[in-house]
C-alpha cells in the first residue's frame, strides 16, 4: 500500500497540474454537485457570484451548504480554487469569517487572486476570507486553533486522504462545542482492496480512498462525533473503461453527511421539538437530513442524540425544545440501526433491500 506521503504527493500533482478543469475528471463526481432538490435562493445567489475562472477549477462532488451560516466562523477543508469558500463568504456575511485550507500550492494561489474581486462583488468593506496552505491532518500547524470554528465544511477531499480518522479527529478538535462537520464525499459499496490503493490515478479520482460507507459511522464515533446524518446521495458513474475495470464490482456514491461535536457532559433524553420557522430560506419546513424533516409549528418527538444536537448547536434558537425526564436508553449509540444512513439505499439505484442492510449491520 502507498504511504501517506506518497498519496499526498500524488494528489498534489494530480490536482495541481494534471487537471485543468472539472471536465478532466474521469467520473461524474463533479456533476453530482447538482442538487436533486431546489437549492435555497441564498445559495444559488452566492454560487452565481463566484468568478467563472474559480468555478472552472471546481473538483467537488456535492453541495455542502448547510442552513444558518450567517455570522459563523467556517473552515473549508480542501478548498481548492475557492468556489465553495467564496460562496460561504457571501453566506456568512461581513460578521462571519471563512478560512479555506488546501495542500496544493497552485490552487491556493488561484484562490488568493480572487479575494479582492469577491470582496467588491459582495459589497464588503474588507475581506472576510483567507486561504492557507496546509494539511487536513495538521490543522494547528496551519494556524487553525482548537475550539475556534463553528462549522467545518468539505467537498470531496476526505476521500483523497489515506488517514481519515486523523482528519475527523482534527475537525473535531477545532470545532467549538455544538459545532458541525458538514461534508460531501465519495463512498464505496464495500471496503476498497489494498491492490487498488497502489494506483495513483485511482487515488487522484477519489476511488482508492473512498470509505466503505459504514466505516464512516464507526470512525465518527471513535473520535467523539455524533452519529453521522445522511443528507443527500447520488450514484457516481465512472466514465473511463480502464478505471471501471479496476474498480470491478465496487460502486461509488457522492453523499453528504453532517455530524456534530456534542457536549462532553450530556444526558441522552428524548425530546419533543417544534420548529419555529425562523430560518429565512426555510419558513415552512426545515429538512435537517434525509430522515428528519421539521414543519413549522408541528411538534416532533426525537431521540436523545438528535435532541442533544438541536439543543447544543446553532439551531437551538430555532426550536422549542421540551426534554423528557427519562433518559433515552435506545439512542443510536447503544443500539445502532444504520439502514437509513446507507447512501446507496438513498440513491435508490442498487436495489439494496432492508433485509440485505440488516444482514450487513449484524
Amino acid at each position: 500500500m502507498a504511504t501517506c506521503d506518497e498519496v499526498r504527493d500524488n494528489v498534489k500533482k494530480y490536482y495541481g497540474s494534471r487537471l485543468e478543469s472539472s471536465c478532466d475528471v474521469q467520473t461524474s463526481a463533479p456533476s453530482c454537485s447538482v442538487s436533486r432538490s431546489p437549492l435555497p435562493k441564498s445559495v444559488k445567489d452566492a454560487l452565481s457570484q463566484v468568478h467563472p475562472e474559480v468555478t472552472k477549477k471546481f473538483f467537488g462532488c456535492g453541495l455542502p451548504f448547510p442552513a444558518k451560516l450567517e455570522g459563523c466562523r467556517v473552515l473549508d477543508l480542501g478548498s481548492g480554487s475557492g468556489r465553495d469558500s467564496f460562496a460561504y463568504s457571501k453566506l456568512v456575511g461581513p460578521s462571519g469569517f471563512v478560512t479555506g485550507l488546501d495542500m496544493t500550492e497552485e490552487l491556493v494561489a488561484v484562490s488568493r487572486q480572487y479575494i479582492e474581486y469577491h470582496q467588491k462583488e459582495f459589497g464588503y468593506k474588507e475581506p472576510n476570507i483567507t486561504f492557507v496552505q496546509g494539511y487536513m491532518e495538521k490543522l494547528n500547524e496551519a494556524g487553525i486553533q482548537n475550539d475556534s470554528v463553528d462549522v467545518v465544511l468539505s467537498n470531496c477531499v476526505v476521500c483523497l486522504c489515506p488517514d481519515k480518522k486523523v482528519v475527523l479527529q482534527q475537525a473535531l478538535n477545532v470545532l467549538k462545542e455544538g459545532g458541525e462537520l458538514y461534508f460531501s464525499d465519495m463512498y464505496a459499496s464495500k471496503v476498497i482492496p489494498d491492490h487498488m490503493k497502489q494506483d495513483p490515478v485511482l487515488w487522484g479520482e477519489g476511488m482508492s480512498g473512498s470509505l466503505f460507507w459504514q466505516d464512516l459511522i464507526s470512525l465518527a464515533h471513535s473520535v467523539g462525533f455524533s452519529t453521522p446524518h445522511l443528507v443527500s446521495s447520488s450514484l457516481i458513474v465512472v466514465y473511463n473503461n480502464e478505471l471501471k475495470a479496476k474498480a470491478g464490482d465496487i460502486s461509488y456514491a457522492s453523499s453528504t453527511y453532517r455530524m456534530f461535536k456534542l457536549p462532553k457532559s450530556r444526558v441522552m433524553s428524548k425530546a419533543t421539538v417544534t420548529y419555529k420557522g425562523t430560518l429565512a430560506d426555510f419558513p415552512d419546513q426545515l429538512d435537517f437530513d434525509s430522515s428528519h424533516s421539521f414543519k413549522k409549528d408541528v411538534a416532533v418527538e426525537v431521540d436523545g442524540e438528535m435532541a442533544t444536537i438541536i439543543q447544543s448547536s446553532r439551531f437551538s434558537p430555532d426550536f422549542k425544545i421540551q426534554i423528557s425526564d427519562k433518559p433515552d436508553k435506545s439512542s443510536s449509540e447503544s443500539t445502532p440501526k444504520y439502514c437509513h444512513l446507507n447512501p446507496f439505499l438513498l440513491a435508490d439505484k442498487l436495489g439494496f433491500s432492508v433485509a440485505q442492510c440488516s444482514k450487513i449491520n449484524k
